[in-house]
């Protein structure tokens, strides 16, 4: 069992379905798995920019070196086809302004993506088979670490020597060491609680995103931050 937390609504959401986050100069940038795009919000949530991309089944999100990389997972219901989509699994590299591709790589697994995050020079990829973290050198793409996880990895979020993974079907945000892939701490979703999708770090606290929507617990987008 884990700790226990309040998972805190922080503004009313405008996203029908955002399923990744990332904190970056006092700026919130959403994916939007229903269009594809990404909103990139103030702290009181309202919205800056509206960014247009050829993400498909957009989930993941992170930004480093000046671009934006988002994780295309593969053919999407959530809206018509585009003549851009590949119904593959992909990490883009973006333009952070405009969203126009810049390159892409195949996941490392082949499989689908959830979450990305940013790590000095090197990207964290989400992997499922089996399901793993993945570090990956941002130019070459090659592996540096890589570790097995007991969760259906979702969102990530870097903190100290740690990353957070969220896991919406086991309903768990879970920490590791991410030099040794160690368990350090666990925070359990209450029944009442979101699905975790998202995560970021904002000044030390955790932010979420809940994109299952309609969500009969919940029947309603939503982003906020964990009270431990």
């Amino acid at each position: 069992m884990g700790n226990s937390a309040d998972f805190i609504p922080a503004f009313n959401c405008n996203i029908e379905m955002p399923n990744g986050l990332q904190w970056f100069n006092n700026d919130l940038f959403v994916i939007d798995q229903k269009t594809d795009n990404v909103f990139v919000l103030d702290i009181k949530g309202e919205t800056k920019k509206n960014i247009p991309t050829i993400c498909e089944n957009g989930s993941g999100i992170t930004i480093g070196d000046g671009f934006m990389w988002l994780g295309s997972n593969g053919r999407t219901d959530a809206r018509s086809f585009r003549g851009t989509d590949t119904h593959m699994n992909w990490i883009l590299k973006t333009d952070i302004d405009t969203g126009e591709i810049i390159s892409r790589f195949p996941t490392p697994d082949g499989g689908g993506v959830h979450g990305l995050e940013w790590d000095n020079g090197n990207l964290w990829i989400t992997a499922f088979n089996p399901t793993a973290l993945i570090l990956v050198n941002s130019k070459s793409f090659d592996i540096i670490f890589k570790f097995n996880i007991d969760q259906s990895p979702h969102g990530l979020a870097i903190h100290n020597d740690g990353i957070w993974c969220s896991d919406r079907v086991d309903r768990n945000i879970v920490k590791y060491n991410r030099s040794t892939g160690e368990k350090l701490e666990q925070i359990d979703v209450p029944d009442d609680g979101p699905d975790p999708h998202g995560l970021s770090i904002n000044n030390g606290t955790l932010w979420y995103s809940d994109a299952a929507y309609p969500n009969p617990v919940r029947p309603y987008p939503e982003i906020g931050y964990i009270k431990i």
